[in-house]
């Protein structure tokens, strides 16, 4: 455990368009979050899994419970390897990754509170998924910085790789991550261990997410000095707001080297609903929150993977579909998008950025 900073250290926190050595993931298993067991739920992930494993090594932790399950469907193209969790986002919290120029990389141990704590958070207890990040980096005997006092999630952030970060007020600034400290503290913390020099704030995140508005779901890098934002013209969509204010923001400011963002909108499907048949067949719990029917989840094309040379896409049986694979394949001409069908996931809570977290591989 080291006791200095990335930034004192001269690591830095590369974009995810920058080359991967390997993706991980956890196995779906909670039956207050997975309906009928993870029945399908675990078809889908090995479906995420296969087609990351196209271009890029994967690994999945997964319990001693379900081990037996997760080797026979995972092991003929991925690594298996027993990890205790308590639910699947490896993005929130695994470990974040941080490389230097002499071909050295470290991880970020962030504190975790399942998304806002006790009163709060999604479920609990949370001990075990707090406890991933670590499980990951000893895997990979990578040396680690630990912020024992800051909640973060890697899906609230999204960097350039050349000292822009993106993120939402809804989510780092809500009084249920970390009260005692101020903005200005905030972006502190965020330069000293993602080595960034500028943090453009976006107001919130898309409706409805139970994350308190995760950046990842609305807004990410393509490249330097160009984003990627989820869209809507459908003046009765809650999100129509919300989209509109992020790109009056980003139009008007500059990344880190002075350069005004390109921004490619990518249009939202419709409202995903969970159904009356999914939702009895969830194990309901008081220590976990559930999603109503009647409750639009945040469904977003934006929760796509970049993963060396490939892009693995959520879609939903909706008519955006073809659109947003046609623009994506116009954004990163010389990647493959891979479609994968992830209403498992988001009927969970998130989507495929929000189950995958890749190590950079650095010279």
């Amino acid at each position: 455990m080291l006791t200095t900073t990335p930034k004192i250290d001269g690591f830095r926190m590369p974009a995810e368009f920058e080359a991967q050595k390997q993706v991980f993931m956890l196995w779906p298993e909670r039956p207050d979050v997975w309906h009928h067991n993870a029945e399908q739920a675990v078809k889908v992930f090995q479906e995420v899994a296969k087609a990351i494993s196209r271009f890029t090594k994967v690994t999945v932790g997964v319990s001693a419970t379900h081990f037996e399950q997760a080797d026979k469907m995972i092991s003929s193209f991925g690594r298996v390897v027993k990890m205790e969790h308590d639910d699947v986002w490896t993005r929130d919290v695994g470990p974040t990754f941080v490389i230097n120029d002499k071909g050295q990389i470290r991880g970020i141990d962030w504190e975790f509170n399942a998304w806002g704590g006790l009163e709060e958070g999604a479920y609990y207890p949370w001990d075990l998924d707090n406890s991933v990040a670590d499980s990951i980096l000893k895997l990979e005997n990578i040396e680690s910085y630990k912020t024992k006092d800051f909640v973060l999630e890697g899906g609230s952030i999204h960097v350039d790789g050349k000292g822009t970060l993106l993120t939402t007020e809804e989510c780092l600034l809500n009084s249920n991550r970390n009260p005692e400290i101020s903005k200005k503290e905030i972006e502190d913390k965020l330069k000293d261990y993602l080595n960034v020099e500028k943090i453009i704030w976006l107001k919130k995140g898309l409706y409805n997410d139970e994350t308190d508005g995760h950046i990842d779901n609305i807004c990410c890098f393509a490249r330097e000095a160009e984003v990627i934002l989820a869209w809507t013209d459908d003046e009765n969509s809650p999100n129509y707001s919300i989209c509109r204010e992020a790109y009056e923001i980003l139009s008007k400011e500059t990344d880190a080297k002075g350069r005004s963002f390109t921004i490619h909108k990518l249009y939202l499907p419709k409202p995903v609903y969970i159904t009356k048949e999914e939702d009895e067949g969830l194990m309901h719990q008081d220590n976990a929150k559930s999603f109503s029917t009647e409750e639009p989840l945040p469904a977003s094309y934006v929760n796509f993977l970049i993963t060396n040379g490939g892009i693995i896409l959520p879609v939903f049986k909706d008519e955006m579909d073809k659109r947003a694979i046609e623009t994506l394949r116009a954004i990163f001409p010389k990647k493959q998008i891979i479609p994968v069908y992830s209403r498992e996931i988001i009927i969970g809570g998130g989507n495929i950025h929000c189950i995958t977290q890749q190590q950079p591989k650095w010279k």
